[in-house]
């Protein structure tokens, strides 16, 4: 797509969310951020802060109507898996009734494959404390499957932090990335670039993509 995107931002204020706002801003993107608190936002030029709540899709529809793109940087704590469906259950109903066609969803990595039809999150050293919310990430990409959008699922490395911006890292789709100490690492600044590559210039419609170093 050329020219400034019109996207809607859910989850902005969250640690992928708020880096990826910085990224698609300095871009020259409009973004409207959708969050709980707006005061919560940093004030960026182009960028307009609103009250939404991702588990209405009444909310959900409003807040989309009128935008080229919706993504969704939306992720509940591993104490709240649950969460994490409802919330893309609304999120899917009420782009859909916005008459917005496309969809970027951050997902998780639990559920990429480590070898042919083993994922990571059933492997005997996967911490227990985030299968459910892995398993929640799997459930949202399904529900994604079966919607009439198009879609596009970002799965990052198995461990994404706060970091620096290096503009270099590796795409793939359904396997986990490692490099060769078998380590998959991200920094949240260098997803947010694979994601706004893909806002704009779309190559995983109706697919899930992951980014790692």
């Amino acid at each position: 797509m050329n020219g400034p995107i019109n996207i809607v931002l859910f989850g902005a204020s969250g640690m992928i969310g708020s880096r990826l706002l910085t990224e698609l801003v300095s871009r020259g993107h409009q973004l409207t951020a959708v969050v709980r608190d707006p005061a919560k936002i940093e004030a960026h030029e182009n960028t307009v802060a609103t009250a939404g709540n991702i588990f209405d899709p009444a909310s959900v529809a409003e807040a989309a109507s009128g935008a080229d793109l919706v993504i969704s940087a939306y992720g509940p704590g591993p104490a709240n898996s649950e969460l994490l469906v409802s919330a893309t259950q609304a999120l899917i109903a009420g782009v859909q009734s916005s008459g917005v066609k496309r969809l970027i969803m951050v997902g998780g990595a639990g559920t990429l494959e480590v070898a042919p039809g083993l994922r990571l999150v059933d492997t005997p050293n996967f911490p227990p404390e985030w299968k459910s919310i892995a398993l929640a990430h799997g459930e949202a990409l399904e529900l994604l499957k079966t919607s009439l959008l198009d879609w596009t699922s970002a799965s990052p490395a198995a461990y994404i932090h706060p970091g620096v911006r290096t503009g270099k890292f590796r795409l793939g789709t359904d396997q986990l990335i490692v490099n060769d100490k078998g380590e998959s690492e991200i920094s949240a600044e260098d997803f947010s670039i694979a994601i706004a590559d893909e806002a704009e210039k779309p190559h995983y419609i109706r697919k899930r993509f992951t980014a790692a170093w």
